[in-house]
C-alpha cells in the first residue's frame, strides 16, 4: 500500500508524491516560549509528529525535520515585563524546559531548529519581497501590513472567504490598515521597546512572517510537509501561504497536515476553566512512557480527551505490552531489516500508511501480545523472536524500550524504596514457608496500601507500582 496522507489544504486523502525520490521535507511549527508546555503542545507539536517522523526514516525515508522556536513575540514581552526580566532570559529558560519535556516524553530532537531572533534579516528580506511587488505596504505608523484582497487565492487552506471575513474583521487602535483584514508583517517599535533596525524604522516581525522566513531558508521555496495543531490552521497558516506564495511565486507546500485537539473532560482546555495542565504537572502523576501512549492511542487527527479515566486507560494497556515481555528481558528488539520481513510488520505498515494512523498500528501490536503469551506457554522456541517483534515494532513508536522491570518498579522519590519492598516480599516468602498465612496477607495489604501490588508467578514473586 503506498503512503496517503490527509491533506488540509484538498480535504482528501492523497497518495504521499515527494519532491526529491526518496527524502521528505517537513516543517511543524513549535512553540512561542513565554510559558511551560501544555499537554496540548505534547499532542499537537511533539508527539504526533515524532511519531510520523520515525516511522517515515523506518520505511526508507530521509527526512529532514524542521521545528522553529518562536522567540520573540508580544506574548513574550509581556510576560518578561511582568516578571522585571529581560526577555532572552526567559526564553532560554522555557526552551531549556521545552526540550526538557520532549526528552522525557521519548522525542527525537528535529534536525533543525530554527529562532525567530536568528532570521529577522531573512524576514525582513521577504517582507521587502512583499512591499516591492504590492503585496504588502508601509502604514503611516510604520507597520508593514500584508494586503490580503490582494492574493487571489486567500482562504484556499481554512476555506474562508475574504469577503466573509470582513463581518468579524476589527481595526485596532494605533493601527493603520487599508483593509481591517488585512496583517501585521513588521511592527514599529517605540524607542523603549525590543526592536531591530529595517528599512521601515525599528521594529520587530509579526508571527506570521516568521515561519514563512524560517521555513523558506530551512526548507526551500516549495517543500513536502507543513503540520501543526487545528487552531492554526487560521490564521496563521493560511497567512503563510499568502505570504510565501506572494513572495516567491511557487506553490508554498504540498501537504498540509494537521493534529487534533486536546480536551479535558470533555471540555476544551483553558486556565479561566481550570481545566489546564503543563507537560510536567502531568508528568507528576504518569510515567511520560504512558502519556506518549495515551497520546498515540487514537489518530493524531481525531480529538483526544484528556481524563484521568483515559491516562489509567493507557497505563493498562502499556502495562499489558510490558508484563507479555516480562519473561524475555534482555532479548533485544529485532533489527529493522528483519523486522520489515515479518507479517506482524506488513499488517502495521498498511495501518500505518493510512494515513498515519497508530490506533489502529497499536491494534496490531495487541494482536501480537496475545500471541506472544500463548506462545510463552506453548511455543518457547518461537517466543523470544516475537517478544523482539513487539519491542522492534515498539521502537518505531517510540515505545516498549525500557526493561519491564524498570518499567513496573518505576523511579519513586516517595513511598518505599526497592530494598525496603524486596525485603517485605522476601519476609512474606519467609512467612508462606512457615504457614503463618495472616503475616503473609498483612504485608500483601501494607504493600498494597503503599501502592505496590504484587502478582506470585512460577519464577517467584513480581512486583510493580501502581
Amino acid at each position: 500500500m503506498a503512503l496517503q496522507i490527509y491533506n488540509t489544504l484538498t480535504k482528501r486523502k492523497e497518495i504521499f508524491k515527494p519532491i526529491k525520490p526518496g527524502k521528505i521535507s517537513m516543517y511543524v511549527c513549535g512553540m512561542t516560549v513565554y510559558d511551560y508546555c501544555h499537554i496540548g503542545h505534547a499532542r499537537t507539536t511533539m508527539v504526533g509528529f515524532d511519531m510520523i517522523t520515525r516511522y517515515l526514516r523506518a520505511q526508507g525515508w530521509d527526512v529532514t525535520y524542521v521545528r522553529n522556536i518562536t522567540d520573540i513575540d508580544d506574548k513574550i514581552l509581556k510576560r518578561a515585563e511582568e516578571n522585571g526580566e529581560p526577555f532572552t532570559e526567559l526564553t532560554e529558560r522555557m526552551i531549556k524546559a521545552m526540550h526538557e519535556d520532549a526528552e522525557a516524553l521519548g522525542n527525537l530532537p528535529p534536525d533543525l531548529e530554527p529562532r525567530a531572533t536568528e532570521h529577522i534579516d531573512d524576514i525582513i528580506d521577504m517582507t521587502q519581497t512583499l512591499v516591492d511587488n504590492h503585496y504588502a505596504y508601509v502604514a503611516d505608523n510604520n507597520d508593514v501590513y500584508y494586503r490580503v484582497g490582494r492574493f487571489a487565492e486567500y482562504g484556499k487552506l481554512s476555506g474562508k472567504v475574504p469577503e466573509d471575513l470582513l463581518a468579524g474583521a476589527r481595526v485596532e487602535v494605533g493601527e493603520a490598515k487599508e483593509d481591517p483584514r488585512d496583517f501585521a508583517l513588521w511592527k514599529a517599535a517605540a524607542e523603549d521597546e525590543v526592536s531591530w533596525d529595517s528599512p521601515w524604522g525599528k521594529g520587530r516581525p509579526g508571527w506570521h512572517i516568521e515561519c514563512s522566513a524560517m521555513s523558506t531558508c530551512c526548507l526551500g521555496e516549495n517543500f513536502d510537509i507543513h503540520g501543526g495543531g487545528p487552531d492554526l490552521v487560521f490564521p496563521h497558516h493560511e497567512n503563510e501561504i499568502a505570504q510565501s506564495e506572494a513572495a516567491t511565486g511557487k506553490r508554498y507546500v504540498n501537504y498540509w497536515m494537521h493534529a487534533g485537539a486536546v480536551r479535558v473532560d470533555d471540555e476544551k482546555m483553558s486556565k479561566s476553566l481550570g481545566n489546564f495542565f503543563t507537560i510536567r504537572e502531568v508528568l507528576e502523576k504518569y510515567q511520560p512512557e504512558v502519556v506518549r501512549f495515551f497520546l498515540l492511542s487514537s489518530h493524531y487527527r481525531s480529538p483526544i480527551n484528556y481524563s484521568e479515566d483515559n491516562l489509567m486507560e493507557a497505563k493498562n494497556g502499556l502495562e499489558r505490552f510490558y508484563a507479555a515481555l516480562r519473561p524475555f528481558a534482555g532479548v533485544p528488539a529485532q533489527p529493522l531489516d528483519a523486522l520489515k520481513k515479518t507479517t506482524w510488520f506488513a499488517r502495521f505498515a498498511e495501518a500505518m500508511d493510512d494515513d498515519f494512523n497508530s490506533r489502529e498500528a497499536i491494534a496490531v501490536m495487541y494482536d501480537l501480545v496475545r500471541e506472544l503469551n500463548t506462545a510463552a506457554k506453548d511455543d518457547a522456541a518461537a517466543a523470544p523472536e516475537l517478544a523482539g517483534t513487539l519491542k522492534g515494532l515498539g521502537a518505531v513508536m517510540g515505545i516498549l524500550q525500557t526493561e519491564p522491570e524498570q518499567f513496573f518498579k518505576g523511579d519513586s522519590v516517595v513511598g518505599l524504596s526497592e530494598d525496603e519492598i524486596e525485603a517485605l516480599i522476601a519476609e512474606r516468602a519467609e512467612a508462606k514457608l512457615a504457614k503463618n498465612y495472616a503475616r503473609s496477607d498483612e504485608i500483601r495489604d501494607y504493600l498494597k496500601q503503599q501502592g505496590i501490588v504484587l502478582e506470585d508467578a512460577r519464577e517467584g514473586t513480581l512486583w510493580r507500582r501502581e
